[in-house]
């Protein structure tokens, strides 16, 4: 986006030379010239390193469609996504829900989406956060670099959609929407945690499906799993010996679901195992989000909070629209009190931005108390530097073990409870005061840790030639066990995606089973 020589001239005829805009409206030039002023302040001043951007303008309609499609162009269809259109267009309408300013989508180029409902320093505020603030994050943290890849994410969901939408024409909108329904229950165990996924491109997905399809039709026989094993001069050390080899043979155990059951389910055709890698390839886009929303968020609300404010010293934004950028932003940031009815959690735009102006502080004007916590930053002078240093090489876990202060922890009031299973109470266990703040800090990073959140459910054995009974384990993380209806209703998809009976089994750290239950026909 270029424009150049530009004045803007107010109703009354008068022009104010210097500012970008006056006033409420907008139009593609005044976008043109704003988006430049913003650039320049972003890659010349905070040092940025974005990917090229494309900015869309949509309406409020299209903003509640991308909402329910978890936020993606081109999705595919399915019922779900309906679903949440209806939920949140009422709610929308009611007044009940807001609708957020913008939508940024992680690939190269980066794609922002504008409301066209927006006044022209909500363009601008979001255009610095979006287009900037998320776009220098996806590009240089390293969780994104090593886990996704912008340049063919959208080429992937275009074929992703017309894959689904062929489907659905060859094999019937019902067959498709069960295999969906069954996979996007699993979409939280079909990730990666530790194993990095091939990365992303359309061509070679085309031919890779063309050659699967024509594989399996040629050379598939299920015959050789009917075969019974022989038990002739066999012991009870032949038997381990045999689940100990067919685990070797199938890579287990496997915390990834959808890609143990796409490789492996005796029941599934080509197109079914298709659509679960299309499912599991979604949810490992977006594993790498869940992993930052605090790093994520807090870096695009710094970003376009230095980014206005430099351009209001500078005299390109007036008193009127700064008013309405700071009231937004405040907006953003607010953080209710622990017993104020619209406490949830901690609100990760809140705890993100005061961790990077914190940073700030530290670099330029740090306590004594802060030269004992960070001795490598404080007063170091170069806070930019120390700022993208942290982006590019944390997660929301170790970011609050490197880097939360002592001072912010007073400020928020952090506090730990200890909630025994036990007990009829909860007690308070740490405080912000000399003894609990590293406490505090462990607490709280653990909290945003999703691998520790997350239920640890693997696949532990099955054998192919025996019952076919597909064998998981949850190990259980201080003693919560799964709610008993969605547990089941899940271990159900689970068996119609494998074909035969599901067992699962919960056991504590020690190895202790606390409970049994399975899916069977």
């Amino acid at each position: 986006m270029k424009a150049t020589g530009w004045q803007r001239t107010t109703s009354e005829g008068a022009t104010r030379p210097g500012l970008l805009f006056e006033g409420s409206d907008w139009n593609f030039k005044t976008l043109s010239r704003t988006y430049d002023a913003i650039e320049a302040v972003a890659l010349e001043d905070l040092h940025l390193d974005v990917y090229p951007n494309q900015m869309e303008i949509i309406s409020s309609e299209q903003m509640l469609d991308a909402y329910s499609s978890i936020g993606m162009p081109l999705m595919y269809r399915h019922w779900s996504f309906g679903k949440h259109f209806v939920q949140e267009q009422q709610l929308y309408r009611k007044g009940r829900m807001g609708l957020a300013y913008e939508l940024v989508i992680n690939s190269d180029p980066c794609i922002s989406y504008l409301m066209e409902e927006n006044t022209m320093a909500m363009q601008a505020l979001v255009t610095a956060h979006a287009a900037f603030g998320h776009n220098h994050f996806f590009k240089n943290n390293y969780l994104f670099r090593q886990w996704t890849d912008a340049a063919a994410i959208l080429d992937y969901m275009e074929f992703a959609k017309a894959y689904i939408a062929r489907c659905e024409e060859k094999h019937g909108l019902a067959a498709v929407e069960e295999i969906l329904d069954a996979a996007h229950a699993l979409m939280e165990q079909a990730v990666f945690r530790y194993r990095r996924p091939p990365r992303l491109s359309s061509l070679k997905e085309r031919e890779r499906i063309r050659d699967r399809l024509d594989y399996e039709e040629r050379v598939f026989s299920d015959l050789w799993r009917t075969l019974p094993p022989s038990k002739d001069g066999r012991d009870a050390g032949d038997d381990e010996r045999d689940a100990q080899e067919r685990k070797k043979k199938l890579n287990l155990p496997e915390e990834n679901l959808l890609y143990f059951l796409e490789k492996n389910s005796l029941v599934l055709e080509a197109w079914q195992r298709e659509i679960l890698r299309i499912v599991r390839v979604i949810a490992q886009y977006f594993y790498p989000q869940r992993q930052t929303k605090v790093m994520n968020e807090g870096c695009a609300t710094f970003v376009h909070y230095t980014i206005m404010n430099t351009l209001f010293d500078r005299g390109r934004i007036n008193e009127g629209a700064m008013l309405e950028i700071l009231q937004s932003h405040s907006n953003v940031v607010f953080q209710p009190s622990f017993d104020d009815p619209r406490f949830s959690s901690l609100n990760p735009y809140a705890l993100g931005f005061a961790m990077m102006q914190d940073i700030q502080r530290i670099c330029t004007d740090p306590t004594s108390e802060d030269r004992d916590w960070f001795p490598d930053i404080a007063g170091n002078g170069d806070w930019r530097a120390t700022l993208l240093d942290a982006w590019a090489n944390h997660r929301d876990e170790s970011f609050v073990l490197q880097y939360l202060s002592p001072a912010l922890m007073r400020k928020f009031r952090l506090f730990v409870l200890a909630d025994d299973a036990k007990e009829s109470h909860y007690r308070v266990a740490s405080i912000h005061d000399e003894r609990g703040y590293n406490k505090i800090r462990a607490a709280l990073a653990r909290s945003l840790d999703v691998g520790a959140n997350r239920p640890d459910i693997q696949v532990i054995d099955v054998d192919l030639l025996g019952d076919r009974q597909l064998r998981l384990q949850h190990t259980l993380q201080d003693g919560v066990v799964l709610v008993e209806s969605s547990r089941d209703a899940t271990l159900r998809h689970i068996r119609r995606l494998w074909g035969y009976d599901v067992s699962l089994v919960g056991v504590d750290q020690a190895g202790v089973m606390a409970y049994e239950t399975s899916a069977t026909e």
